[in-house]
Formats: C-alpha cells, structure tokens, sequence
C-alpha cells in the first residue's frame, strides 16, 4: 500500500463529495440563473432594434423632407422653363425645354411615390416600434422578478455554498496539477458530474459496469491511480469511501443428487 496514493485518493474523493454537494445546492436555483441570462439577451436584442427603429424613422423622415424640398425646386425650375418656352426661337430649343420639363415631371412623380412609400414604411416601423416597447417592458419586468426570486435563493444558500468552496480549495489544493486536470476533465465528460466513484455491489458506482475482481484488488491496494475501463471515472474502495462494500455473490449451483445405484444379484 503506498500512502501517498491513498492520501490522493482521499483528497480526491472528498472533493469529489463536496462537489456533488455544491451541485445540489445549484440545482435549488434549478433553471433561474438561465433564465435570467436569457432575459437579459432579450432585452438587449430589443433594445438594439429599438435604437435600429429609431434610427430608421428619423431617415425617412430626413428623406420625406429632402424630397419634399427637392420637388418644390422642380416646381420652380419647370415654372421657369415655360416661361422660357414663349421666347424660344426655335423649335431646337422648344423640344430642349420640353423634354427637360417632362423629365423633372417624370422625377417629381418618383419622388412622390417615394414620399408615400415613406409614410407607409414609418407606420410599419412606429407598430414595430410600440410591439417592441411592449415587449421590452415586459422583459424587463420579468427580469426584475426573476432577479429578486434568485437573490432570495442565493442568499439562502451563499453561506453554506461558500464553506463548502473553501473546504473545497483546501482539499483540491492536496493533489498533485495532473490528476487535478485529470479529475476535472472526468467530471465535465459525465452528465451527474461524478468524477470519482467508489465500488458499489462489484461495480463502479458511476456507470454500473461490472469491476473484475482482480482489478477490486488492484484498487484495494492502493499502489495506483485506477479508472474504470467503461466511463474511465476514478474508482475508489470502501476503505476511502467510508462505505460498506456490498458483494453480491451469485448462488453457488446445488450439487446433483446422485441416485443409489442397487447391487444386481445373480440367480
């Protein structure tokens, strides 16, 4: 038996059980500490659309001034071009005037529609806007109970949480950086977080696989660090565990009853 090992395993096993109790006292808070980050996504996503909405409408409505503005300049250069159209002395300069009257005409009506197309795109955008508002508020709402539901939790458990975290860096502290990231690795590959498991009815307590018997006495010595070859989970004996090693020994079969065999006599 080699003491060092034994100490490791022990060190090992006892942050094992600390942690699964800091895992329990987690799990009181169940989903909340989720929930409130997922709100908080939210809210920062509509608040982002609102200032995007925002944004928006002020450039429509710059747009429907400058193109308001633009037209009424048209309007002007049109009133002045036929005018020019009773003093043209030619029909060269006649058909210049004109065609440039048709085309301000033409990029007037553009405008125009652009302007409607505008106002239809700020209505939509101001629903959005209030929908948004709405759904902000509520967010925030929800937010601000789900915070004060947690807190109360929080502060139910944060001194007990925090004892066992000191207790825990106490015990972590006693093992060597390999099987620290040994251990720490194991327990981020398995769903229950149990990295270290102890022996159980011949088997590993973690995933249940059945553990040779000569492999439980390799374990028992504690000459070295032993996984189990299913989940690769650091197995533990009874001795480290503190707990009582169940062995199921299977029934010995019964031995066949064996008939009397009778002399045969001769006549």
């Amino acid at each position: 038996m080699n003491p060092s090992i034994e100490n490791k395993l022990k060190a090992l096993y006892k942050t094992q059980m600390i942690d699964s109790d800091i895992d329990k006292l987690s799990a009181v808070r169940g989903d909340l500490p989720l929930e409130v980050s997922d709100l908080e996504d939210d809210i920062t996503g509509l608040t982002t659309r609102l200032e995007n909405i925002t944004q928006a409408l002020a450039e429509l409505d710059s747009q429907i001034v400058n193109s308001k503005a633009a037209i009424k300049d048209k309007e002007k250069t049109i009133t002045k071009y036929k005018e020019q159209l009773n003093d043209v002395r030619n029909n060269r300069e006649f058909e210049a005037l004109s065609k440039e009257i048709e085309i301000m005409e033409l990029e007037i009506l553009t405008m125009e529609k652009s302007i409607k197309e505008a106002y239809v795109s700020i209505e939509q955008k101001k629903e959005l806007q209030t929908q948004t508002d709405e759904n902000l508020d509520s967010r925030n709402k929800d937010l601000e109970f789900k915070k004060k539901e947690l807190e109360v939790i929080v502060k139910e458990t944060e001194a007990e949480e925090q004892r066992l975290r000191d207790a825990r860096a106490k015990a972590f502290d006693a093992i060597d950086d390999r099987l620290k990231g040994a251990y720490d690795r194991v327990r981020l590959s398995v769903k229950n977080g149990i990295a270290v498991a102890p022996i159980l009815r011949a088997s590993c307590a973690g995933c249940f696989a059945k553990v040779p018997p000569q492999r439980q006495s390799d374990i028992r010595q504690h000459m070295r660090i032993i996984v189990c070859e299913n989940c690769g989970r650091i197995l533990v004996d009874s001795s480290i565990s503190g707990l009582e090693a169940e062995i199921a020994e299977e029934p010995k079969p019964k031995p066949k009853r064996r008939g009397k065999i009778g002399a045969v006599g001769t006549k």
